[in-house]
């Protein structure tokens, strides 16, 4: 018998026939993937592009010299809508980083995703101890972004209008990436509270944390030790917390250069009482203190301790302070004694200036002049200010005066009318945290570093009637599974005949 008619010839050769078949099935596959590694081609259907990184970004990424890893603390486990809605909207787009840098020899995006309540080990290594924020770790320098850096609010509608989470990741990763801090200058010479202070009352130490925790620098400063502020608070900004004695005349130019010139940010926290010496300054930018505290007789501005209850605030589509306070319901505490803080209403139109009152009392309140006296606080017609006064207010250069042209940024000032706004024994209220380091933010210009636009949010919503309803019921319990069963049925019928 010819041994190719012979069963084990046969045998041999269905066997050699599946090896060979496997071997081409696994160098198919193993080309697929090879070929999908090396040469991809990746297409964003969505709208808007919703998922994919803008040029700029890309450009970035390219020269990112680091490795950034950035933790995930948000949780997709449906008890909250808003944060199971944040962790899609994130990881999704982190996804994207991770892949433009996934060929660079230095500078990857490491993405980790870290439950705090199960994972409590792992996130005490990385000293993470809240969660629904998102850390930067970059070598020793960290970065925690909290959901509102995350996205724009629409105040009215009270929900989410658009997404800045490329504009905000791309900030941040720079912002850790980048061997250079932006510094804060803590003015010192004249009793201000301090940042390493860990007094409740007039200590800053919890708020050097938190800004520690966003990459800024400290650096206390003393003016009349130095004939300039130093250059590198060009990029930083200068903030002036309580000061207790007058600020002499050469130390009062040399802010007034830092902000006209150098297009310096300033913040000034002051307290009632006080002679800071800084009034020609602060009427040059559009803003006055008057000398007089603020007594808010309003139940809703009261809390049970008699604290100052703050809880209207003005919507500023241009520095965006305020908007997580709105969108949120969040107020800010602070003491019975603050300064009454208002705009310059009979300035000159053409001054170049942006000026505008963001916290502002109830209608009921009035600034008491008589504070020092100690007698009983009452309202007097003509000496005392009445009706909604001011507690915060901003003031921009947008241009130099009588309209001259303006080639560069101007500078920033932020004024408060209480100094005890982030002092220890306050900064653990959500809404002075929140508040400060909004304009801590819009000050140091982390606002506007990039031109990268927000995604608008689009919402979609079926509205069926009873029978549509039914109709559509029909055709996915009863159509579908149908048409299925008798395609089923007929290649059954055809594999039998």
């Amino acid at each position: 018998m010819n041994l190719a008619d012979s069963f084990r010839a046969a045998r041999w050769i269905r066997t050699t026939n599946l090896l060979l078949q496997a071997a081409l099935f696994l160098a198919l596959f193993g080309g697929l993937n090879y070929i999908a590694l090396n040469h991809t081609w990746r297409f964003d259907l969505t709208q808007n592009h919703r998922y994919s990184l803008s040029a700029e970004t890309k450009s970035y990424l390219e020269g990112l010299q680091r490795e950034v890893k950035i933790i995930v603390t948000l949780t997709d486990d449906g008890d909250n809508d808003q944060v199971a809605q944040a962790y899609r909207d994130i990881t999704g787009l982190l996804r994207e980083y991770t892949y433009a840098t996934r060929n660079s020899p230095n500078g990857k995006i490491v993405v980790h995703e870290v439950n705090v309540y199960q994972n409590r080990h792992e996130a005490e290594e990385l000293e993470i101890d809240r969660p629904n924020v998102v850390v930067l770790i970059c070598g020793k320098t960290r970065r925690e972004m909290p959901l509102s850096e995350f996205y724009r609010v629409n105040l009215k509608a009270a929900r989410k209008e658009s997404f800045l989470g490329e504009a905000a990741l791309t900030a941040a990763i720079l912002d850790v990436s980048s061997l250079e801090k932006k510094k804060i200058y803590f003015i010192a010479g004249h009793g201000e509270m301090r940042f390493d202070d860990v007094k409740p009352n007039r200590g800053l130490s919890d708020l050097g944390i938190e800004l520690r925790h966003r990459n800024f620098e400290l650096v206390g400063l003393d003016l009349s030790l130095v004939t300039k502020i130093p250059d590198d608070a060009d990029h930083g900004l200068v903030i002036i917390a309580a000061p207790q004695t007058r600020f002499q005349p050469a130390e009062e130019e040399m802010l007034r250069n830092f902000l006209q010139t150098r297009a310096g940010r300033v913040i000034l926290m002051l307290e009632p009482a006080k002679q800071h010496g800084l009034d020609s300054l602060l009427f040059d930018w559009g803003v006055i203190v008057y000398d007089k505290i603020i007594l808010d007789p309003d139940p809703k501005s009261l809390t049970e301790n008699g604290d100052l209850r703050l809880w209207t605030f003005v919507a500023d589509p241009v520095s965006h302070i305020t908007d997580n306070l709105i969108s949120n319901d969040l107020a800010v505490v602070v003491s019975p004694w603050a300064l009454v803080v208002s705009d310059e209403a009979g300035r000159s139109a053409n001054d170049g200036l942006n000026v505008k009152k963001l916290i502002a009392t109830s209608e009921k309140a009035w600034g008491e002049s008589d504070y020092r006296s100690g007698a009983p606080p009452q309202y007097t017609p003509g000496q005392d200010l009445h009706g909604r006064l001011g507690v915060m207010v901003i003031s921009e250069r947008t241009q130099p005066a009588n309209n001259l042209p303006l080639s560069v940024r101007g500078g920033r000032l932020a004024v408060f009318g209480t100094a005890d706004v982030v002092t220890n024994n306050r900064i653990n209220s959500a809404g002075n945290l929140n508040l400060f380091l909004a304009t801590v933010n819009w000050t140091a210009d982390r606002d506007t570093q990039l031109n990268i636009p927000a995604r608008p949010i689009q919402r979609f919503q079926l509205s069926l009637s009873q029978e549509e309803l039914m109709r559509l019921r029909l055709g996915l319990l009863a159509v579908v599974p149908g048409v299925i069963a008798v395609l089923g049925f007929i290649v059954y019928w055809t594999r039998r005949n």
